[in-house]
């Protein structure tokens, strides 16, 4: 049977890929440390796990709208008044299956074939598959280490060309860790609306903040910016329910609009028993969230202590999410057992064959001098890991 070119341009996701393979040794009884897919390792708040039963017990299992209840719309348009001073009506939003769902909607509705989409590197993964399905290019700019991986306002102004649609801004940023300022979002601004850029915020990790800094979204920088940025954002990662599927976005009305039409055709509604545990996470206490967040600060403070003192290794100090993204190419070209280094990636999968370790080499993030390590693990795997890592590093010749 024939593939189309549309099917067969999509790589599948290393990350994933990784998981799978890291699971499959685990399911043949070796410990395998994870350090490679980005979610939670706590479980779901105990009052957001009753609210979606209580959904069930009182029949809330049929079709919603397709862009979502109004019940939860409504929390998402208070939650963003209340955390980040941003007036939004509910037609405004469009709730989705995952926040990914909601970026691969963004750029379907946004982008058309000849469309060129700027994308700071490192990336996360999808970001680059979801713009070659829309059709458009991604136009990879490649952030610098010395400057935490951000992109800066003269590197964004010289990929800009005439068909420029869409720039695309993830902080706190997953692979890296890094958190723009408002000052840097300022001075992104002023050339986002120079040259009529729309902008994709993917702010999915905005809760995960270390060291007292504070969320900013570029949509709270002016009015104008807000009518030219799309917020995505979702519950996946701060309430720790990546199994629930919730994401969304906030954006000018028709945006919001034509995401909801075009899901109507693709997937209907989110998960309506998901929805209703959304509103109990978006509306409820939020102890569960500063809990997670203190402890995983904790794991980053560790990891980042003993990954930096490991020979030739360096590593900016993330300010957010849960990822550190040392740079590890002072090993390329030594060899392990006769097997040789090239790059991150062989790296990696000597890691994940030899000592059991699994993470991500960045390759999939567009830079293959670095690997991705998630701490959204125990503090007690981290340490083991740690240790095989340390060790299988001292022997490499």
């Amino acid at each position: 049977m024939k593939l189309s070119q549309r099917a067969l341009g999509i790589s599948p996701s290393p990350t994933l890929a990784i998981d799978s393979k890291a699971k499959q040794m685990k399911a043949n009884g070796i410990k395998v440390i994870s350090f490679g897919v980005g979610e939670p390792d706590f479980d779901t708040p105990e009052n957001i796990k009753e609210a979606g039963i209580e959904a069930i017990k009182a029949g809330e299992t049929r079709y919603t709208p397709a862009g979502g209840t109004l019940k939860l719309k409504q929390a998402i348009v208070d939650k963003f008044l209340g955390e980040n001073g941003l007036e939004y009506q509910t037609n405004q939003i469009a709730v989705s299956v995952g926040a990914k769902h909601s970026l691969y909607n963004a750029f379907q509705v946004l982008c058309e074939p000849g469309d060129e989409v700027i994308l700071p590197a490192p990336y996360w993964v999808s970001y680059i598959e979801q713009i070659k399905l829309s059709g458009a290019q991604a136009v990879i700019v490649q952030a610098r280490q010395d400057n935490d991986f951000k992109l800066t306002p003269q590197e964004l102004e010289q990929a800009i060309t005439p068909r420029t649609r869409v720039l695309l801004l993830n902080s706190p940023s997953n692979p890296t860790g890094s958190v723009y300022t408002r000052e840097e979002l300022a001075a992104l601004g002023e050339v986002i609306l120079k040259h009529q850029i729309t902008v994709i915020s993917d702010e999915i990790y905005e809760k995960l903040l270390y060291d007292g800094m504070g969320h900013v979204s570029i949509a709270s920088i002016s009015p104008e910016l807000k009518e030219s940025t799309i917020i995505v954002n979702g519950v996946s990662k701060a309430y720790a329910m990546t199994g629930w599927r919730i994401g969304y976005v906030a954006a000018p009305a028709p945006v919001a609009k034509a995401i909801s039409d075009l899901q109507s055709h693709s997937t209907s509604n989110p998960t309506s028993i998901a929805q209703a545990a959304s509103v109990a996470a978006l509306n409820g206490p939020q102890d569960a969230v500063y809990a997670m967040v203190e402890e995983f600060e904790k794991r980053r403070n560790y990891m980042l202590e003993r990954v930096s003192a490991l020979p030739g290794i360096t590593c900016p100090k993330p300010n957010g999410a849960f990822y550190l993204y040392p740079n590890v190419s002072a090993y390329f070209g030594k060899s392990y057992q006769g097997k040789l280094v090239n790059n991150a990636t062989d790296l990696a999968n000597l890691w994940l064959e030899e000592v059991q370790v699994a993470a991500v080499p960045g390759i999939a993030f567009g830079c293959d001098d670095n690997i991705r390590l998630s701490y959204a693990t125990s503090m007690e795997n981290i340490k083991e890991g740690l240790d095989r890592i340390e060790k299988f590093l001292a022997e490499l010749q």
